[in-house]
């Protein structure tokens, strides 16, 4: 029986494997892609993700249903708890200007199944979120039109009554998609540059609606006979929030393309500050345009801006509205279908995906075959699929993605920065090992007070510490953690802060409603879970980070990652159990997919050293004493010129 069982070197070498790092070039500036993207490019593409359709229905289903004029306080909280996230991505964005985003940012902090794992999520957030704005296109066109496309389609086509599938195939739908998966095979330039036009028109449709907004407002919809500015409270505010918090993404569009940006180092954090504000000020100046204009409580949530304007009697500015939405929902395409085969182009770059998906076409520099293959699925999802209860899904894999983000950010921030080895000196000797004794050059008599002082000082200097190290000024209490390798308590803090905070968010989120406790056992375990997570926080505070680099950094780290990390729990907890159960069952493929295909192709895979046959030879000298000399089997090298051969010496002796 106890033959069967796996021995515990394999499991050691097994977890190693599913942990290992990704080894990065180094030069990383070095491409297959075309770097043709300046920092405004990126900021437009950045925008284009973020300010779609939810400005034109998410405003108004938030004001009317969940926090009313509050919903700017909403927008600002949001705006501020994407920003935790957004900094986290800047930083990586610039450190490591690879495509890939969250996942590539995993692979070299935290490790490639978890990688893999982001990625695929990341990869049915795209083409769940592409197919749907698709759909709502289609669905905005169409009511322009009095539903003519969607009576012709049932009429001649027919419908089904089919779990899963939409009511009728949507035509229109999968052709915007195939049309926009033609653009984006062009290159990075024609994707850019019509993203360029639709942002223009869609900035210039808000510019007009903020103008006639405030011309048109009455500060009176805020009054308290209209209900006041927050009626439904603290708690309507704080579940607009969760509600607002996924208006903003879409700023991972840029990290994703910072394989193509001219100065990444400088270009990708401009562009996610100047898009996540402006995006920021978009929707708070067009909540408090809105819910002036007229009553929040008499809001249209399917189309609040044009119905607004038609019933303050500017019929002719829905128009303008509708082809301000259409465009926004355009730059969202392009921007799915522009992140998207980055994504699996990292992948299978890394061995992890299928090869095929690796290639990049030597005219338009882009992954075309991903760009097609990802172009076609997500127009069939469109065409036949019933997008409405999968929507909630793309939450899910966007908080994962951002929680893991800031996490990779606290390990990385406490590595040990890597120093390439000092090349051998002429002549093919090795440089002498150090020693812990002065060299003879060193040697000094101090016997004058500044001599002493010039001791003590260079004393000091010695104490220099490497990042992951326990800092000097903890080492009398924890001197019990200096035998741990640098950054290896790190890690283990920043596992036992997420388990905290999981453990925290859940007493939060289900502690009164599911799971019903009692006061007493639920303000004990609140107190418990937080003394966790402060415990891990000063924890890794007390350990060196590195030191300021010439790139972005977020500041106040630990503090920042970690407030992004329980955001983002929290907000996932509050998704609803058919979100996680088919979130359980993507995760089950795509460790179908790891183990069948990606652990065995790795490129890490290659890199690792082989295993050698070891073989011992024993000398017994007249003294009695024995020497093991270990060798690897294998062809004794040839002697260098002017060197003896160590075995004709052993064997002469």
């Amino acid at each position: 029986m106890a033959r069967w069982l796996p021995r515990s070197t394999n499991v050691t070498r097994f977890c190693q494997k599913l942990n290992r790092l990704k080894t990065l070039e180094d030069d990383m500036m070095e491409t297959s892609f075309n770097r043709c993207l300046s920092t405004i490019d990126l900021t437009l593409l950045g925008i284009g993700g973020m300010v779609g359709s939810g400005l034109y229905v998410l405003t108004g289903t938030v004001a009317k249903e969940i926090a009313g004029p509050a919903v700017i306080v909403s927008f600002i909280i949001a705006g501020f708890a994407s920003l935790l996230a957004a900094l986290c991505y800047a930083e990586f964005g610039a450190r490591v200007p690879k495509t890939g985003s969250a996942y590539m940012f995993t692979y070299v902090s935290v490790g490639e199944i978890w990688a893999f794992l982001i990625g695929w999520n990341v990869l049915l957030e795209y083409m769940i979120g592409g197919a749907a704005v698709a759909r709502a296109w289609s669905g905005y066109l169409d009511s322009i039109f009095n539903h003519k496309i969607k009576n012709f389609t049932e009429t001649h086509v027919g419908t089904w009554q089919v779990p899963f599938l939409a009511r009728y195939p949507d035509f229109l739908a999968a052709a915007i998609l195939l049309v926009a998966t033609a653009f984006i095979s062009f290159g990075a330039k024609v994707s850019s540059w019509l993203n360029h036009v639709f942002s223009a028109i869609s900035m210039v449709v808000i510019l007009f609606i903020l103008i006639m907004g405030f011309i048109l407002a009455q500060p009176k919809n805020w009054s308290a006979q209209e209900g006041g500015f927050a009626p439904y409270g603290l708690s309507g505010i704080m579940a607009g929030t969760a509600t607002c918090f996924y208006a903003f993404v879409g700023f991972d569009v840029i990290t994703a393309s910072s394989e193509e940006a001219r100065n990444p180092q400088r270009a990708v954090p401009r562009a996610i500050a100047f898009s996540l504000g402006l995006a920021t000020g978009a929707y708070i100046l067009v909540s408090v345009a809105l819910t002036l204009m007229v009553p929040w409580h008499t809001l249209d949530p399917d189309s609040a801006l044009a119905d607004a304007f038609y019933r303050r009697g500017y019929a002719w500015a829905g128009f303008l509205v509708a082809a301000g939405s259409i465009c926004a929902m355009n730059t969202v395409l392009l921007s799915n279908l522009f992140s998207l085969p980055r994504i699996v182009y990292a992948m299978a770059e890394d061995g992890l995906f299928f090869q095929v998906f690796s290639q990049v076409h030597p005219r338009t520099q882009v992954p075309v075959v991903g760009i097609v293959v990802f172009g076609l699925l997500m127009a069939l999802l469109a065409l036949v699929f019933d997008l409405e209860a999968l929507v909630q899904f793309l939450s899910i894999g966007t908080l994962l993605a951002y929680t893991f983000v800031a996490a990779s950010i606290i390990v990385l921030r406490f590595q040990q920065q890597k120093v390439d080895a000092p090349a051998p000196a002429a002549g093919g000797r090795p440089s002498p090992e150090p020693h812990e004794g002065p060299s003879a050059g060193d040697l000094k008599e101090y016997e004058s007070f500044s001599d002493k002082l010039q001791l003590v000082d260079r004393d000091k200097s010695k104490e220099h510490r490497e990042p992951g190290q326990l800092k000097a000024a903890f080492e009398p209490y924890l001197e019990f953690l200096s035998d741990f390798y640098p950054g290896e308590v790190v890690t283990v803090a920043v596992v036992t802060l997420m388990v905290s905070a999981m453990c925290l968010c859940s007493i939060l989120v289900f502690g009164n409603t599911h799971l019903h406790l009692p006061t007493w056992s639920y303000s004990l375990l609140l107190v418990l879970f937080s003394l966790g997570f402060l415990l891990s926080l000063l924890l890794i505070w007390a350990h060196e980070q590195q030191r300021s680099t010439q790139t972005f950094q977020i500041p106040l780290v630990p503090l920042s990652p970690a407030l992004s990390i329980v955001l983002n729990i929290y907000l996932m907890l509050k998704l609803s159990y058919m979100t996680w159960l088919r979130f359980a069952v993507w995760l089950l493929l795509g460790l179908l997919v790891y183990f069948g295909y990606g652990i065995w192709h790795s490129k890490e895979n290659l890199r690792e050293p082989r295993p050698q046959r070891v073989s011992a030879r024993y000398v017994v000298f007249p003294s009695g004493s024995l020497e093991e000399r270990v060798q690897a089997v294998q062809p004794s090298p040839q002697p260098a010129a002017g060197l003896p051969d160590t075995d004709t010496e052993d064997g002469k002796r």
